[in-house]
């Protein structure tokens, strides 16, 4: 990443990216609780009529690397900065955030546009 030129808008990129794996990550569950219910065991006819479960996508070990970094360059910029870049990663409308920061549009995209800067140049910097 060293002979890489960071923008502000490949830093909002790699956010998007690492929401992106956030999701497909399995979900968590709580520790002690276990099911000691039998299998049950459907017949052909009862398999092809129940409804088909959705595909599960599994986030790869380079995409999982990249959401650790991503972790990593939060801690770089402010609590409310984070809370807006990681908004903005989950495409919540700017109306939205901005009813939230209690500004106005355009302020709280100049704010957004000032998190990604500090942390491009951040990383233009190593």
């Amino acid at each position: 990443m060293a002979d890489r030129e960071w923008t502000a808008d490949c830093v909002a990129d790699h956010f998007d990216e690492a929401f992106r794996t956030l999701r497909k990550l399995p979900p968590v569950k709580a520790q002690g609780y276990f099911n000691t219910w039998p299998d049950i065991v459907r017949t052909s006819r009862e398999i092809t009529a129940m409804e088909p479960q959705p595909m599960r996508v599994w986030p790869s070990a380079a995409a999982i690397t990249r959401l650790e970094q991503t972790f990593d360059w939060v801690l770089w910029i402010e609590e409310v900065e984070r809370k807006l870049v990681w908004s903005r990663a989950a495409r919540v409308p700017w109306k939205q955030i901005s009813g939230e920061l209690g500004c106005d549009r355009t302020t709280a995209w100049r704010r957004w546009q000032l998190a990604l800067t500090k942390i491009a140049a951040r990383l233009n910097a190593q």
